[in-house]
């Protein structure tokens, strides 16, 4: 079954097209990942699920029902937004039951369900307090907590981690992933963030101009994206220039010849894609291994990153752990990595 489903989904400003032929399916518990930078279409997109916008044509499908073209109110949708949007003069419990009483839930079930929600966000004995007497990660467990309070068919999250410092957003995170998880709650989280996408999504779709320019897992994004784009959003990556030359090799701009299958004809231009952490330094000539110069050292606490230039003239990055003995700059060095750990972009 299909918790969310959107069809060529066309949407924007004015004359301005910002979402452009958007199709997607999110599954019952899933929880969601729209990433994406500025302008690609995430928050556009996440406006026309919620209903504060409507789209200039296709459909937006919620457990088989068309909501396409209903009111917010009407859809069972909740949104939790960047800036959590909690009424400062209220209490804790008053903010998280204001739903709750809006659909006129009877006060015995209210008070089961905060207490239920209390419990669950670890707010216990803080209900009488005012947003104001809590920290950063306590009013966004206060906003999750309102948000999952009418037990809504789809919940929608707008970068609700942003506004933390890096320490408190870690922790707030992975207390949001196992609320989630705990609920079995069907979640669509909008980021800009790679980092946060890759550790809270069961799968990520990648906005690029309007258009989704990959779906899947975080791992079969960040191993094998599928275009330059990808792979460069999802993290440090080195692309070599290539040829084919047949089904197992590849030739790189200098002529020098690398094992790697890529699926194309040959004398087709591909691009070679490699995450640093996946080099490693070796003791000479052999397969995938190319010839290069050290030409900088920078210390990442448990890592080192070695910067070599290539003999074909392409300069390159490779992470390696603090503790191994360190090239000198300046020196000849082999770099070389296992076929797997590779993939070849044509797009």
């Amino acid at each position: 079954m299909t918790a969310l489903a959107l069809e060529a989904v066309v949407a924007g400003y004015g004359a301005g097209i910002t979402v452009n032929g958007v199709d997607l399916v999110v599954h019952p518990g899933e929880i969601f990942c729209l990433l994406g930078g500025s302008g690609s279409g995430k928050t556009t997109l996440l406006r026309c699920i919620a209903g504060f916008l409507a789209p200039s044509s296709g459909r937006i499908v919620l457990d088989g029902r068309d909501v396409t073209r209903l009111a917010p109110h009407q859809r069972d949708v909740t949104t939790l937004f960047q800036s959590y949007a909690l009424f400062p003069h209220m209490s804790v419990q008053d903010n998280i039951a204001f739903g709750l009483r809006r659909r006129r839930w009877k006060r015995a079930d209210i008070a089961c369900r905060l207490a239920e929600m209390l419990a669950l966000v670890r707010l216990q004995g803080l209900g009488d307090r005012r947003i104001s007497q809590l920290s950063g990660g306590q009013q966004q467990r206060v906003a999750l907590a309102r948000c999952l309070a009418p037990k809504p068919r789809l919940l929608l999250l707008d970068e609700p981690l942003s506004a933390l410092d890096p320490e408190l957003r870690a922790a707030t995170r992975a207390d949001l992933v196992a609320t989630l998880r705990s609920q079995g709650t069907t979640a669509l989280l909008v980021t800009h963030d790679r980092a946060e996408a890759l550790a809270v999504a069961d799968r990520i779709g990648l906005l690029q101009a309007g258009r989704l320019a990959q779906t899947g897992t975080p791992e079969a994004l960040f191993e094998r994206p599928s275009s330059r784009f990808v792979a460069g959003f999802l993290g440090d990556v080195v692309l070599l220039d290539a040829t084919v030359r047949d089904s197992g090799i590849l030739d790189l701009a200098d002529g020098t010849a690398v094992e790697m299958a890529s699926g194309q004809p040959a004398g087709s231009r591909v691009t070679l894609a490699l995450r640093p952490e996946r080099i490693r330094l070796e003791d000479g000539a052999g397969a995938n291994r190319l010839a290069g110069e050290v030409t900088g050292l920078t210390y990442a606490g448990a890592s080192i990153e070695v910067s070599v230039r290539l003999a074909c003239g392409t300069t390159l990055t490779l992470v390696r752990p603090a503790e191994l003995p360190r090239p000198s700059p300046g020196s000849s060095i082999w770099v070389g990595w296992d076929a797997s750990a590779a993939c070849v972009l044509t797009a």
